[in-house]
């Protein structure tokens, strides 16, 4: 998996284990392109494919009527996907009793997906993915769903109104952080903070980036 670094301190530089939980999670991103026409953006599912293509694929789909799979990007495309988040007071550093030199700040898990998009208008290749992302999200459901729960005409006609759209990953631009560069009572002071709130899905993020396994 090749990554680049813009702006980017060491502390919060992530593995390719990371990344990869990362992009395999069940969720949905932003696909942003430069058309000739100007810059175009949909928020859409994606399911992670990491052995495709050298450093990985994501595949998704948008709706037929929206035209941003017919405008040739120009230069590469991005998927911005984006893990738990939450701002962080500097009220629960340990640290600010102590002499006051701290200041706000927020908490992000982000990575920046760069690639080839290409546009897949194959019937078959829209329901297996389609059949992937259900099973992905509804795997997590009492009850899960299944594409053969809807009558076949219904899904046929389903799958004419989409166009699928593929990333071939040429570079990730990824970053965790997590209060990692923190003392450790400070971290604990997040962690107890978050939860406090409400913020367990960022207080977790918070305990894995300052304390590794």
């Amino acid at each position: 998996m090749q990554t680049r670094e813009v702006y980017l301190p060491g502390h919060f530089a992530p593995d390719d284990m990371a990344v990869r939980e990362l992009l395999s999670r069940p969720q949905a991103a932003d696909l942003i392109t430069m058309t000739a026409e100007g810059m175009v953006a949909t928020f859409l599912p994606f399911v992670f494919d990491p052995d495709a293509g050298g450093h990985g694929v994501l595949r998704g789909h948008v709706a037929r009527t929206n035209d941003q799979w017919r405008r040739q990007p120009v230069g590469e495309a991005l998927v911005i996907v984006h893990g738990p988040d939450a701002y962080v007071t500097p009220s629960w550093y340990a640290t600010k009793a102590e002499h006051g030199r701290v200041v706000p700040t927020w908490n992000y898990v982000t990575a920046h997906v760069y690639g080839e998009l290409r546009v897949h208008d194959d019937p078959a290749w829209l329901d297996a993915l389609i059949r992937r992302l259900t099973d992905l999200h509804e795997s997590r459901e009492p009850a899960p769903w299944s594409v053969d729960d809807a009558p076949s005409g219904f899904v046929a006609g389903q799958l004419r109104a989409i166009v699928g759209v593929e990333l071939v990953i040429s570079r990730i631009e990824a970053k965790v952080k997590m209060s990692q560069n923190r003392r450790a009572a400070d971290v604990e002071g997040v962690i107890v903070g978050l939860e406090a709130r409400g913020d367990s899905a960022v207080a977790a993020a918070v305990r894995a980036a300052a304390y590794p396994r």
